[in-house]
């Protein structure tokens, strides 16, 4: 089997699993007969056994399958991956320095900071991390599926937990679903978000910063 057919093999299988096990009929019925604790545990379990088996086999066969595009040597697309790997980081630390409703450990259902940006600013930053990759490094089918297959996943994910919560916390999560952005910046309210939690969105941008200086030493 292929590089690229095993990272697409295994992107299903976490995808499939991740979803599948917190659907509103799975999930309820397995916490009844295990606990929750027990559950969480099952959970994190099933997907770090998928999740940890697919970055290995990226990492062991990085640039296989044959080469589809390298756009990094076009003047200025470095730069603009620079910022937005910033951008990145900012809104995914300001989204754990303030957990949303629909979290594990739960957040106010408050339409505040990084939540005028984006109603799943973990995810999503995840997603444009992924996506600039997929821009400056030399993409062949592996990159393209082991990279693509983070923005997939977010998108589906995101949509798919947006459901399940309205299905299971209609009362505090309608208005917060209504009120807040999928997409990161499809809505008005960016700069406001920005200055209502702008010491988070610093840390994740010094984040990025140091992740870029030891980028080649710690992945190549």
């Amino acid at each position: 089997m292929s590089t690229t057919a095993m990272i697409l093999l295994l992107w299903l299988a976490f995808a499939a699993t991740h979803m599948g096990l917190s659907d509103t009929r799975v999930r309820p019925a397995l916490v009844s007969r295990l606990g929750e604790r027990p559950f969480s545990a099952l959970y994190s379990l099933v997907s770090l056994a998928i999740f940890v088996p697919l970055v290995v086999v990226y990492f062991d066969n990085k640039h296989a399958g044959p080469l589809l595009w390298h756009l990094g040597g076009i003047p200025g697309v470095r730069w603009a991956m620079y910022v937005g790997a910033a951008i990145a980081f900012a809104i995914m630390a300001a989204g754990i320095a303030r957990p949303s409703p629909a979290s594990l450990a739960p957040g106010r259902a408050e339409v505040r900071g990084v939540y005028r940006i984006t109603r799943h600013p973990l995810f999503m930053g995840i997603a444009l991390l992924a996506l600039l990759h997929l821009v400056v490094v030399a993409v062949n089918t592996a990159e393209l599926a082991f990279f693509g297959g983070f923005v997939v996943f977010a998108l589906v994910g995101c949509r798919h937990q947006d459901q399940r919560k309205l299905a299971t916390i209609r009362d505090g999560y309608e208005r917060f679903y209504e009120e807040t952005p999928f997409l990161p910046g499809s809505r008005p309210g960016l700069l406001q978000g920005v200055s209502e939690q702008p010491v988070p969105m610093l840390i994740g941008g010094c984040v990025a910063a140091l992740l870029r200086y030891f980028h080649p030493s710690l992945f190549g």
